[in-house]
């Protein structure tokens, strides 16, 4: 008899039998609803980008991904909404030069730290900004601009989409640059500032190319200047604000993708995947230039560096100017 339960047994053992229980194989990424943090208001920028990766995203790995729009305090508000959220994979935020490069240079008492309570999973697009106006102003150039500044010392307004924004810094440098005074009238994103531009309320703001493109091409607002090295292949008649008279002014926002600290680095690295998956599609690429995005689509270790990178630029700009959150 023992002879024989050798045998059995090693029978068993060349035909591949279960002699010992296997754990189960952990449940793939995602597995349900996936939910996006938008900072700003519906239509800004990061909006537009939000629902484009959504979408894609939701294509490519099999589950909805549903944006929420949490607006306010220049993205602080969604931001913090995101750094409180379990670190499972299942809430994602949009992170832009705003929340997570200027809000820091700014403003010490932050309610969240994007470098300790976030990782960082991939850059996806930069948004150049430029100088707008109503289609109504009498300002047809940066010169005539500068100029009624200069004339009324701290009478002309900027309006901005929040305290921390990129379009608040932007023209806080301008400021600096230019040598005017002007004040700052923050509001709770790009479309609702826009308005008062075209209402006439508030003469002046910085805003991206993709967000300000289609009211300049239908006249409703009037750009006076790109904040990019060379002029942008959307907006080609509108000069840059360096050849005019501001050499090496630049102002670029971005656009990312990060998620609470401690979410696991295997979908840390399966999301980054899918941002290279989606900028690398055809049909992708056309609707970015179509939105004037540039795609960036770099690693994980590049965007950390470059969040760095960013918030030293800004902090610097931030003490040239004297802006701050208050």
């Amino acid at each position: 008899m023992p002879a024989c339960r050798a045998l059995l047994a090693a029978a068993l053992l060349v035909c591949g039998a279960v002699v010992f229980p296997q754990p189960a194989p952990a449940q793939s990424y995602p597995s349900r609803v996936v939910k996006v943090i938008v900072p700003f208001a519906p239509g800004s920028a990061t909006d537009i980008l939000g629902r484009l990766m959504a979408d894609q995203f939701a294509r490519s790995m099999g589950q909805p991904f549903v944006v929420e729009n949490r607006p306010g305090a220049g993205g602080a508000v969604g931001t913090e909404a995101a750094k409180n959220a379990a670190a499972d994979g299942y809430t994602l935020t949009m992170c832009t030069s705003g929340p997570f490069g200027i809000n820091p240079a700014l403003n010490a008492s932050l309610p969240y730290d994007p470098i300790r309570d976030f990782e960082p999973i991939g850059n996806i697009v930069l948004t150049p900004q430029t100088i707008v106006v109503g289609a109504g102003s009498p300002y047809r150039t940066l010169k005539e601009l500068v100029a009624a500044a200069k004339a009324q010392p701290g009478a002309l307004a900027y309006a901005s989409l929040g305290v921390g924004s990129t379009s608040h810094l932007t023209m806080e440098a301008f400021q600096s640059a230019a040598g005017i005074r002007l004040n700052h009238v923050p509001f709770k994103g790009s479309g609702e500032a826009q308005a008062q531009l075209m209402g006439g309320s508030v003469p002046m703001m910085s805003d991206t190319i993709p967000g300000v493109l289609a009211h300049v091409r239908s006249g409703k607002l009037r750009a006076l200047g790109v904040a990019i090295p060379g002029r942008s292949p959307h907006l080609p008649e509108v000069a840059t604000i360096a050849e005019q008279g501001y050499p090496g002014f630049e102002s670029v926002g971005w656009i990312g993708l990060a998620a609470p600290a401690k979410t696991p680095g295997a979908i840390l690295e399966q999301l980054n995947g899918e941002i290279r998956k989606m900028l690398a599609d055809p049909a992708v690429k056309e609707r970015m230039n179509v939105l004037a995005f540039e795609p960036v689509g770099d690693s994980r270790a590049a965007f950390a560096a470059f969040i760095k990178s960013e918030i030293a630029k800004w902090t610097k700009v931030a003490k040239a100017s004297g802006a701050s959150a208050n």
